[in-house]
């Protein structure tokens, strides 16, 4: 099988890879022959299941290089800079910078002061779930890490235009990386980067199942959709691939949707 990224050394750096959309987006893109690397922020008792995944990742016969750390950190970015530096050497570059982070506050906003959304809340998910990709951008393109033709990907969801219980933080942090993707596609496509969002359907990931009530979000997803069924973490990294290629180089500024029509519903 031809691989379409062998041999072109092209990296995805992948922001909140070690589950869900990011990782299934990572297993795609290796078997297509991309390096990856991957920033994750994870417990220890998680990392025996994150390790199995990151191996058969490894199996592609592919660079990978994985780092347990803070992406919002200014010491860790630092440090995760350096270890980038190192891997890509002189002639890596990153094709595709993927932000997947799934840093949100899910309080209402009603009740106590201690249970419901305080500005504070709204301001961390904004900077986990919006303003970090165009920190990661900006970082990348300062460094000249990007390839000539590199492909700034971001999963955003129906939230950021329509209201759910829970959701008021998120949905806020939604809106905002959509507006920062689009601003990307323009100041920085002199420079050769394609900026995109993603809107996944509801997909059964532990970012769903962290959303109060998510047993019904998917029974009702399951009759509205017009395929009768969830998006798979497979059909969102079958698009994050096709955006990698060389023939959508064309698709920029956009928002996605990758949902089996269940938008239209």
């Amino acid at each position: 099988m031809v691989k379409r990224f062998e041999n072109t050394n092209y990296w995805a750096l992948i922001l909140g890879g070690s589950s869900g959309l990011g990782l299934a987006s990572a297993k795609k893109l290796a078997a297509e022959g991309m390096n990856i690397c991957i920033i994750h922020r994870n417990s220890r008792a998680e990392m025996e299941k994150i390790n199995q995944d990151f191996s058969a990742l490894k199996q592609e016969k592919i660079q990978f290089l994985s780092l347990n750390k803070d992406v919002l950190n200014s010491e860790h970015q630092f440090e995760i800079l350096a270890e980038l530096k190192k891997i890509l050497g002189s002639g890596g570059k990153i094709r595709c910078l993927l932000h997947s982070i799934a840093k949100g506050n899910l309080k209402p906003m009603t009740g106590s002061l201690n249970e419901s959304l305080s500005c504070d809340d709204f301001a961390i998910t904004l900077n986990a779930m919006a303003t970090s990709l165009y920190d990661w951008t900006k970082i990348i393109f300062d460094e000249n890490l990007f390839a000539e033709d590199a492909r700034v990907l971001a999963f955003t969801s129906e939230g950021s235009t329509k209201p759910l219980q829970n959701y008021g933080a998120v949905s806020a942090a939604k809106a905002a990386l959509e507006a920062i993707s689009r601003n990307i596609a323009v100041e920085f496509a002199p420079f050769g980067l394609r900026s995109n969002c993603i809107q996944a359907g509801v997909t059964d990931t532990r970012s769903l199942q962290m959303i109060p009530g998510s047993e019904k979000i998917v029974e009702h997803t399951k009759k509205r959709n017009p395929f009768k069924r969830l998006t798979t973490p497979d059909d969102v990294a079958n698009v994050v691939t096709m955006l990698c290629t060389d023939e959508a180089a064309w698709i920029n500024g956009c928002v996605i949707p990758v949902d089996g029509g269940e938008h239209l519903c």
